[in-house]
């Protein structure tokens, strides 16, 4: 099995959203761009968002596992995927690349 780099790209968020339907989070979202983790496969790495990880896993699986040029041809490396978590109110962007 092979170990896969996740790094933060980027981060978004939509005060406005935030402000007419969210109830008041504290600590919602703790990341940073550029900050990275090496994933070995099912296995969620150490101080890695438990819901970005239920949205990033089945890619990493399956690089993991050699799967390779996701949606055909979707990104100029093959052995990589950016894949954004699920929260609506300030999305991160992912970078999935095979080491």
């Amino acid at each position: 099995m092979k170990q896969v780099r996740i790094t933060v790209k980027r981060m978004a968020r939509y005060d406005d959203l935030i402000a007419e339907y969210e109830n008041p989070i504290e600590h919602a979202c703790e990341l940073r761009p550029g900050q990275t983790w090496i994933a070995n496969g099912w296995e969620r790495p150490e101080g890695f968002c438990p819901s970005a990880w239920e949205t990033v896993s089945p890619f990493v699986m399956a690089l993991a596992h050699g799967a390779e040029n996701f949606y055909d041809g979707w990104m100029k490396n093959p052995r990589s995927a950016m894949i954004s978590c699920n929260d609506g109110f300030r999305p991160v962007s992912f970078l999935l690349e095979v080491l």
